[in-house]
């Protein structure tokens, strides 16, 4: 039965995305970045990739998805999934919070997995690769992304905060080359999952990723999807 104890907007996480709101407002739009070769998402080809290692939360996310699960548990249960007891937990010697993770089932990764993933999973996935977050969201008309982590429906956009390397932050997509993540041992993530590598038979990904970069600018005030895909003038 749906239930009625949220109001239907972008975020249920007022404070994050206030934060991140607000580092949107002044950031840098890297167009060169949102030219690169971009194929949908689609679970039938990546299962879920992105999710192998969790995702890290704010404190106010830790608390709204332990929150979730101890009201609606018996739902995610009837949505295949079998949560432990902590589905959040503490990692960086205590100073971040992430959505707790299981092992993989060999069936359930993508034929191309990388080599340097975890063969592990979000608890919040079904044997599929649905999340089970999102499953509640649609089913309470709340819209797909209401309850989810910002992290979670934002990538494969990277927002890099203003610091000793920029002067303001920055909004861009990652590459083999400059992915953050990457270390001798480890190649990198954003561009190594499905919908953040480069694929010569994509699409530009402004367009692929339209309607999270429309839910970015609806978030900030500023219409980002309309500064990338603005014809360029010749003066």
């Amino acid at each position: 039965m749906a239930t009625d104890w949220f109001r239907v907007m972008l975020t249920h996480y007022a404070e994050t995305a206030a934060g991140l709101a607000h580092q949107l407002r002044d950031a840098h739009i890297d167009h060169d970045a949102f030219e690169m070769l971009l194929r949908p998402c689609t679970l039938e080809r990546c299962s879920a990739t992105c999710c192998y290692d969790g995702v890290y939360l704010s404190e106010e996310e830790a608390r709204g998805v332990e929150w979730l699960v101890d009201k609606e548990r018996g739902r995610f249960v009837e949505y295949g999934l079998k949560l432990p007891q902590k589905v959040v937990e503490t990692v960086r010697n205590g100073m971040s919070q992430k959505t707790a993770v299981r092992v993989a089932e060999p069936d359930e990764l993508a034929c191309d997995f990388p080599n340097h993933f975890n063969k592990t999973r979000c608890v919040f996935l079904d044997s599929l690769g649905r999340c089970g977050i999102q499953s509640l969201c649609m089913e309470d008309g709340l819209g797909e992304w209401y309850l989810k982590p910002l992290t979670c429906w934002i990538h494969p956009v990277v927002i890099l905060p203003a610091g000793r390397q920029r002067t303001r932050p920055v909004i861009t997509l990652v590459n083999a080359v400059n992915d953050p993540q990457k270390k001798d041992d480890y190649p990198g993530f954003a561009s190594c999952t499905h919908c953040g590598r480069e694929d010569a038979g994509g699409q530009v990904a402004w367009k692929v990723l339209e309607k999270e970069l429309r839910a970015l600018g609806e978030l900030a005030g500023r219409d980002i999807y309309g500064e990338l895909s603005a014809p360029t003038i010749d003066y």
